[in-house]
């Protein structure tokens, strides 16, 4: 065992070293962006709590605003039947009286308390040593009474009047953390009992945030990523659901929704490139286009590995810039993750497809698939009839999409003069006309 332990440590190393170098972009981009993170009561209750709380002070280290939006349900419902006091909905939203009320604003008060308590935290040793997070909160929401809906009065249940952006962004540019419980203040001196998620939602949207983070319930019934449209359509799938549209609507390009049950899913949904949770977004994740000078980096990135074993031929950086107008690449997040190249022999009516690569952490996904749907339809509108490949190692991709088995004579005479027999490659061609 102890001849092993050397290898291990070896390996854990590695594996940190990469998920930093992995990072790195994500620490960047996210640095003085503004995050709004709302946690339900049940959360609060987990046993991921207090991690959570840990990563969220890791988030104010690296210098991002933080906002955050806390629940109290199931803590007021406990409360009120410790004291024998009926709880009931309408819509969704409680219908508070005075006595709820009472409990209400002992329990979130409560709750505040120790939640500041626990980003206070900073013994050695821990995740949150030498942390020193400062929190603040205030009278930063102002709310309105819900009223009567279907003949119910909802008493003191309220919904967000107006939030006070200048307060909030002070206390962000002084570096705090500002934890807004699920309570809003009147003009007139009264307190009404408000939705966490509405809060969240409000406030996301009237500070422009780059981000807004639900965390509660396991989101594990819904894809990865959502467009609007689609999402619209699934509004029954998950509770926070509904917060996110509104949100994307308004303005917040981009709303998470992660499991309280997976540790660490918010450094992971915030710092790699596929995430823990489900993405909403008003656009789309991933763009196909044109490739650019600026893309020969990343290019080059996903050739190297198909140069090296024999897959395809060799391009230098220089050839690859000369030749840099005929790639069309696949981006998510800044990063190239496919290319491939369309050289057209217009005389012939025909196009070689080249340079097909596929990062390797989207294969299997349809991404290659994609992108030669994508140059297909350049080729048509360009004229062209017909597309052939050399390949060597890949031909039952090419035949699994259409590619017929075609012979060297087939080939453009331009081509033909330039085919290496060394190399032995195979030729495939695909109608597209």
């Amino acid at each position: 065992m102890n001849d092993a332990q050397p290898n291990n440590n070896h390996q854990n190393l590695a594996t940190t070293t990469s998920w930093f170098r992995t990072a790195a972009p994500y620490i960047h981009a996210h640095r003085g962006a503004t995050f709004v993170i709302a946690f339900d009561g049940e959360t609060i209750d987990s046993d991921g709590f207090d991690p959570l709380l840990h990563d969220i002070a890791i988030l104010s280290s690296l210098g991002i605003k933080l906002v955050l939006a806390y629940g109290a349900r199931p803590q007021i419902e406990a409360q009120c039947e410790q004291q024998n006091i009926n709880v009931h909905y309408h819509r969704g939203l409680r219908v508070t009286d005075d006595t709820s009320l009472k409990i209400a604003k002992a329990v979130i008060g409560k709750l505040r308390l120790d939640i500041e308590s626990k980003l206070s935290f900073g013994l050695p040793h821990t995740p949150m040593a030498d942390a020193r997070i400062r929190c603040t909160s205030g009278n930063l929401v102002t709310a309105r009474p819900a009223g009567i809906i279907d003949g119910i009065d909802l008493g003191h249940t309220g919904e967000v009047r107006r939030v006070d952006v200048d307060g909030i962004n002070q206390q962000l540019e002084l570096g705090n953390i500002v934890l807004l419980p699920p309570l809003g203040f009147s003009l007139t001196g009264e307190v009404f009992n408000l939705s966490s998620e509405a809060i969240a939602t409000a406030v996301a949207v009237s500070l422009h945030a780059d981000k807004l983070i639900f965390i509660g319930s396991s989101n594990r019934d819904l894809p990865r990523e959502m467009m609007l449209s689609q999402a619209r359509n699934n509004l029954d799938a998950h509770p926070s659901l509904s917060a996110a549209v509104k949100a994307c609507e308004s303005g917040v390009r981009r709303v998470h929704l992660l499991d309280r049950a997976q540790d660490g899913a918010l450094l992971q949904e915030l710092f790699s490139r596929d995430g823990a949770g489900t993405l909403l977004s008003a656009t789309s994740f991933e763009t196909t286009r044109q490739a650019s000078i600026e893309d020969v980096g990343g290019i080059l990135e996903l050739l190297q590995p198909l140069e090296a074993n024999g897959t395809l031929v060799k391009r230098s950086r220089e050839l690859l810039e000369r030749e840099i107008g005929h790639f069309t690449v696949m981006e998510r997040d800044g990063t190239v993750v496919a290319c491939a190249a369309l050289y057209p022999y217009p005389e012939n009516k025909m196009a070689e497809l080249a340079c097909l690569a596929v990062s390797g952490s989207y294969q299997s996904k349809g991404r290659g698939k994609q992108l030669l749907d994508s140059l297909e339809q350049s080729a048509l509108h360009a004229g062209i009839e017909s597309l052939y490949v050399l390949t060597t190692q890949t031909a039952h991709w090419f035949l699994e999409h259409g590619f017929k088995p075609a012979e060297i004579g087939d080939l453009p005479v331009a081509k033909q003069a330039l085919y290496n027999y060394q190399r032995n490659s195979r030729v495939f061609r695909k109608r597209l006309a």
